[in-house]
């Protein structure tokens, strides 16, 4: 079991590995429990429950369902850096497009796959702080995690660019979720054809 990236609305973060898999319970707990009752109907007794531990253990890392589910975000972010980075491991190094593929790809997989996902992704889709905080926080992870890849330095430039990019990916794709359940074919492939077109311009 990998341990729970240290979440900044923890109360209290993991130290001994039992409390670790408590912590990895609850939040799994969560994820499911979006799926089924989404976020307004969600409770910390309900994930308790479901994740077959006290209220009061839910009540020591987190103070409401709010700080839960951005927990639950950025462990989204950090398995989905970790997606990305295990198939980059088979991309040809340097080529840019088979990295943009690689992360519109895994991104479009969670949405389709990931408890919870659909209704929190990394922090946008519900009242978790501001909506450019996690698409920054994304760009971010990505600029650090591609630039080696790609050859570039991870500048302010590049951090733009790609920030751009997770923008305007975001946006689209939630378009073509809203078109069709699994996402709509047609608009995920003009999302990619514009991003290559905007990458083209400065990492060829």
């Amino acid at each position: 079991m990998k341990p729970v990236p240290q979440a900044t609305s923890l109360r209290k973060a993991p130290v001994q590995r039992r409390s670790a898999e408590r912590l990895t319970r609850i939040l799994d707990a969560c994820a499911d429990l979006l799926d089924e009752v989404g976020y307004d109907e969600l409770s910390t007794r309900a994930v308790a429950a479901r994740a077959g531990v006290p209220i009061g253990s839910v009540y020591r890392f987190f103070g409401n369902k709010r700080q839960m589910a951005d927990a639950l975000a950025q462990r989204n972010l950090e398995r989905y850096t970790e997606r990305v980075a295990e198939r980059l491991k088979d991309a040809p190094n340097g080529d840019w497009r088979a990295a943009m593929d690689a992360v519109l790809d895994e991104y479009l997989a969670m949405k389709r796959t990931a408890p919870g996902f659909s209704l929190v992704d990394f922090g946008n889709q519900i009242p978790v702080g501001a909506r450019s905080e996690p698409n920054r926080r994304v760009a971010d992870r990505l600029t650090d995690l591609l630039s080696g890849y790609i050859g570039r330095t991870p500048d302010e430039d590049l951090r733009r660019i790609f920030l751009v990019a997770v923008e305007t990916a975001d946006t689209l794709v939630h378009l073509s979720f809203r078109m069709d359940p699994e996402g709509d074919e047609t608009i995920i492939a003009e999302t990619r054809e514009l991003l290559q077109a905007y990458l083209a311009r400065v990492l060829d």
